[in-house]
């Protein structure tokens, strides 16, 4: 049967290339990225300084042609900062908005574990309901509304943890890797023309038609995922409740996001219908930030992946 993806398939191959144009490598983590973007989810990005995070994000918003601001976490932002406040208007006698930038599509949020509890709660209002509440008064944002949050895996001092429920909020998290050697070359050729991120910013990304967004999300929506494979998804997210090396398991919302991605992947993959491998690669950066180890088994230096591959290694497979 013809796949119905076509939106999608437009979309994901003229992302890939007008991307690559600036971004070295990183197939998974760009693909990663757009499923976020096709399900209207947020993602957690982990990697150390300097693998282009940001620049990654700056041309997705380039690219959708969708509103870009950048918001750098330090421990003395304020709730305001990033919401806005109302200022008094003397010639109008009335208070007017002064919008902050989580008024905008496209979000990064930079070492979001920097930001104090209070400023991070404003943040999660934003993701969970998007909407903002200043002075009482709610503001919703952009149906695009997305964020992308930084954290870097090895510098805890100074840091606020992110809660579990914020944790929640975000569909994907995505490790940043190091490039390998040869890929390493190709960056440093590309960058070094110009000082910082000059020279490569230089290079235009051509944005995608006006509508192909909305299309690609409906398709995505639209995506057929067969009775068997809930059921394979729901015993995936009930078994991380039960795993002896695991202390709080995933919650309903995570099998949800499970089924998002999995319908993003196989939109991506131009099918119109969800198979078990779609599954398999949905539950790493789905649950790899919602599970809590137990202390044992983080002495005796599991990750949370090595622990996720165990469990879909014995969870049966939808016959």
């Amino acid at each position: 049967m013809e796949s119905s993806c076509v939106a999608v398939t437009r979309l994901v191959a003229h992302a890939r290339q007008e991307l690559g144009k600036r971004i070295v490598g990183q197939a998974d983590v760009v693909d990663q990225c757009l499923i976020a973007i096709l399900t209207g989810g947020h993602v957690l990005m982990e990697g150390v300084p300097g693998l282009a995070k940001t620049l990654l994000v700056k041309s997705i918003g380039e690219l959708l042609s969708l509103r870009f601001q950048r918001i750098q976490g330090t421990s003395d932002l304020m709730p305001a900062d990033l919401l806005g406040t109302n200022v008094f208007n003397q010639a109008s006698s009335s208070f007017q908005l002064h919008k902050g930038p989580l008024f905008s599509d496209v979000v990064l949020v930079d070492e979001v574990n920097r930001m104090p509890p209070r400023t991070q709660a404003a943040l999660l209002e934003a993701m969970e309901e998007r909407q903002v509440t200043i002075d009482g008064t709610r503001h919703p944002l952009d149906a695009y509304f997305t964020v992308f949050a930084t954290q870097n895996p090895i510098e805890f001092e100074g840091t606020y943890p992110l809660p579990e429920a914020q944790l929640d909020r975000f569909l994907l998290k995505v490790v940043v890797p190091y490039p390998d050697e040869e890929e390493e070359a190709r960056i440093v050729v590309l960058f070094e023309k110009g000082p910082g991120v000059t020279g490569v910013e230089s290079l235009a990304v051509e944005p995608i038609a006006a509508e192909l967004l909305a299309d690609a999300r409906r398709e995505v929506a639209n995506i057929t995922m067969e009775p068997g494979l809930i059921s394979y998804v729901v015993r995936l997210a009930r078994a991380t409740r039960t795993a002896p090396q695991i202390m709080l398991g995933a919650s309903p919302r995570a099998a949800l996001n499970i089924a998002y991605a999995a319908k993003a992947m196989a939109a991506i993959d131009e099918r119109h219908y969800v198979i078990p491998d779609d599954v398999k690669r949905a539950v790493l950066p789905v649950l790899r930030h919602r599970i809590v180890l137990r202390p044992e088994a983080l002495l005796e230096g599991v990750s949370p992946d090595h622990v996720l591959n165990g469990i879909l290694g014995s969870v049966e497979l939808p016959k």
